[in-house]
């Protein structure tokens, strides 16, 4: 029956408590595969954040030298053009950051 304030009575000696072996057992198997596989997707995922960083690096890398190019490029068609001809301008889809627009007008 229920107690006083309408909770039911329950003693430890219900049989609630007493299946604590059984989960464990059971449980730790389970919990043992689930933090198995976790390591598993964990170590995935930290190997595609390496290769990840690793191509960002190399892009960042070909932009700056493809930038590098594209100046020198500038620089040698200002040098080589004879006066009175008319100079090739930059591929007009090239972009061009604000730095190097300032040093075109320099």
């Amino acid at each position: 029956m229920s107690g006083p304030n309408g909770d039911p009575n329950f003693s430890i000696d219900d049989g609630i408590i007493d299946d604590e072996d059984e989960f464990s057992e059971e449980g730790n198997t389970e919990y043992a595969a689930i933090n198995t596989m976790l390591d598993q997707i964990n170590s995935c995922l930290d190997d595609l954040e390496e290769r990840n960083d690793s191509l960002n690096d190399k892009l960042h890398e070909l932009l700056e030298s493809n930038r590098q190019a594209r100046q020198e490029f500038r620089v040698q068609l200002r040098t080589t053009t004879p006066p009175g001809e008319e100079q090739l301008s930059p591929d007009k889809y090239s972009p061009t950051t604000e730095g190097e627009k300032g040093e075109e007008g320099a």
